[in-house]
């Protein structure tokens, strides 16, 4: 028989999952997401895209400040589920949460654990040059993804990838994934591995002070820290123009040839040295404005040395 869900998620990612359980035929009794927040010019109050989606499939949905107090925790228990399933929900869930589903609470996390266990992963695992990624269905416990494994998928990350592709690539694999595992739950079926102790590490929250280029390190160093950080919140540096510095955002870059002073712009393509080699920039976003090509932007704005990003 179809399992009784509770489904906890918030941001985009997670919404191919909620709507892949549901498509399978399972009961999702409700949805968990955070509460909406204020958005756009007029700053009204957006609800986020799982809360949306939730919407659209007919689903309750709440939003708690906390999971933490005995009303939460009975509110939570009243559903009576077979499990939980949390993609990306952004709150720590506490002991009396956990326990309280049937067969526990499944936690879909984008890296292969026991690397990049934390907030960041699809972000770090571009910016350390990770040649391959992928998603993990997890037995959550009250560790920091430190739960069983239980489903692995695995997808190869290439040098033209910025954070914003690997998310939606993973996004996709994960919904399939979470999927398959609570359709062998539903058999009886699903078994666990424990994480291993060996290579653990840490995806540490993006802080926005990372984000200023170093034109200084090697240029495929720098090309990771572009695409990991692309499109938010985006690795910046400034250019002068008219005598001002402006602040652009790089979004997308490829390996090029030459060298010489680091940010130094090497011709009238966007091409920039680098400690070691060079990057030519392929898409940008200049403050206040939309994202466009290197081609839209210098059509507006000529650049060509002795100019140098900084």
């Amino acid at each position: 028989m179809p399992l009784r869900l509770i489904f906890m998620g918030t941001p985009d990612f997670a919404v191919p999952t909620l709507r892949a359980l549901a498509e399978r035929g399972h009961e999702i009794v409700a949805v968990y997401t955070r509460e909406a927040k204020p958005a756009g010019r007029g700053m009204k109050l957006q609800p986020t895209p799982v809360e949306q989606e939730a919407r659209k499939l007919g689903i309750p949905v709440l939003t708690p400040k906390t999971l933490r107090t005995p009303d939460a925790a009975a509110e939570f228990a009243a559903f009576q589920a077979d499990a939980a399933v949390v993609v990306a929900y952004g709150m720590i869930l506490p002991q009396a949460i956990l326990d309280a589903p049937k067969f526990g609470c499944f936690n879909l996390h984008g890296s292969l654990l026991p690397r990049w266990r934390g907030a960041a992963p699809i972000n770090r695992a571009i910016m350390a040059g990770d040649a391959e990624s992928g998603v993990m269905v997890m037995k959550m416990d009250v560790g920091l993804d430190t739960g069983d494994v239980a489903m692995t998928a695995r997808l190869p990350i290439t040098e033209t990838m910025t954070a914003v592709d690997l998310h939606d690539a993973l996004a996709p694999l994960g919904a399939a994934l979470m999927a398959d595992a609570m359709a062998a739950l539903e058999r009886g079926e699903l078994s666990f591995v424990k994480q291993s102790e060996d290579g653990v590490t840490y995806a540490a929250k993006i802080d926005k002070a990372e984000a200023r280029i170093d034109w200084s390190k090697p240029a495929a160093e720098v090309l990771r820290h572009i695409h990991g950080l692309s499109p938010f919140p985006g690795a910046w540096c400034e250019l002068p123009l008219d005598g001002e510095p402006v602040r652009i955002k790089l979004l997308r870059c490829e390996a090029a040839r030459g060298g010489g002073e680091p940010g130094a712009l090497l011709g009238d393509d966007l091409t920039i040295a680098c400690g070691d080699g060079a990057l030519r920039v392929l898409q940008l976003q200049r403050a206040g404005k939309q994202p466009m090509s290197a081609e839209q932007f210098l059509r507006g704005t000529p650049v060509k040395p002795p100019l140098r990003m900084c």
